[in-house]
């Protein structure tokens, strides 16, 4: 493996904000100044395609197509996968539900069908439940959607089983998983990322969450598919050109990153422990902290965070009353000492 870039805590501050705050290793920075590039948008440029190839290969799909977010990655799938007010299943707090400004009503002009994932999946059950209402009028469901990771319940792995039920229960409908951190549940559960991807129609990975890329997602699926999606992201703006410079990240991040992912999750099980040691009753469990998350409640996270900030340790909220720390490559374990140290003093 590459030399480690200089962790944050040894440059002044520990940020578990988020883990697409890292910053590419030496041995990325190197391919991309060495980057073979093309057009991309002209489909010629070798190493865009080249990552497409390995993540593709990966995920176990004929075809792959390079974008430049996760969001957009997203979109896309709602894009060619859905009929215009179509119902979307997903659960309540996925990404494409909360996080994407309103994209998919937006950009695919879809309905939002939001069930629970408290536990970080969503229930075979709710999925046959519209689909039968489609046979009393209710709208008809066109795509049903997984997030794997789940970020909102702290980094929750699928369980393989759940998810096969759960794309029976879609009885054809296409399935779209929002793997941005796929790679997480990969390395935690020991579940091949092929094997996640299989049942599912497209899947997607960010380069960025976690493997230190610098910027870029790949959405995959069969070929008819990724073709269409490929004219959709030329429709949202997203058609690069000498893109290989970035692309070049994400090679090196699917060749020397993903084994690394489980020192972030033992680094957050050592974050949990000092959670549920300082609020008990915040919801954080140690035992279930799986992946690179940790998610809790409290009644005033802005005081929360402005300790944790007088601290050198920078936090922040996802929503009213829930904090969430995250663990990655710039945070080694002396910085991960010095957020413990100031989550026991926190208000």
């Amino acid at each position: 493996m590459a030399a480690a870039a200089a962790p944050a805590s040894a440059s002044g501050l520990v940020d578990l904000r988020s883990d697409t705050v890292t910053r590419p290793t030496p041995e990325m920075r190197r391919a991309m100044a060495e980057a073979e590039v093309g057009d991309d948008g002209y489909g010629e440029d070798p190493t865009v395609n080249a990552l497409e190839e390995a993540y593709a290969a990966r995920v176990g799909k004929p075809a792959a197509l390079y974008v430049p977010s996760g969001t957009m990655a997203n979109q896309l799938a709602l894009g060619v996968l859905c009929r215009r007010g179509d119902l979307v299943v997903a659960g309540r707090r996925q990404h494409v539900v909360i996080y994407e400004a309103g994209g998919a009503a937006a950009n695919a002009g879809a309905q939002l069908h939001p069930v629970d994932d408290h536990d970080g999946t969503i229930s075979p059950n709710d999925v046959r439940w519209a689909l039968e209402a489609a046979g009393y009028y209710h709208p008809r469901p066109g795509l049903v959607c997984v997030e794997n990771t789940h970020m909102p319940a702290g980094g929750v792995p699928w369980d393989l089983d759940r998810l096969t039920a759960v794309v029976g229960a879609a009885a054809g409908v296409p399935v779209h998983m929002d793997g941005a951190r796929l790679f997480n549940a990969e390395v935690a559960t020991g579940v091949a990322a092929d094997r996640y991807a299989a049942p599912v129609t497209t899947v997607m990975s960010c380069m960025s969450k976690g493997l230190c890329a610098p910027v870029g997602s790949v959405l995959a699926g069969p070929a008819d598919v990724i073709e269409a999606a490929r004219t959709e992201r030329l429709r949202l703006g997203g058609s690069m050109r000498q893109a290989g410079i970035i692309a070049a990240a994400g090679l090196v991040a699917l060749r020397t990153m993903v084994e690394r992912l489980a020192d972030d999750h033992a680094r957050a099980r050592r974050l949990a422990r000092a959670v549920a040691d300082r609020w008990p009753g915040a919801g954080c469990d140690p035992d279930r902290v799986a992946t690179n998350i940790v998610v809790f409640a409290h009644p005033n996270p802005p005081a929360v965070v402005a300790h944790l900030g007088g601290h050198g340790v920078v936090a922040g909220a996802i929503a009213p009353g829930v904090l969430r720390l995250v663990t990655h490559h710039d945070v080694d374990d002396a910085g991960i000492e010095r957020a413990v140290h100031a989550l026991a003093s926190a208000p």
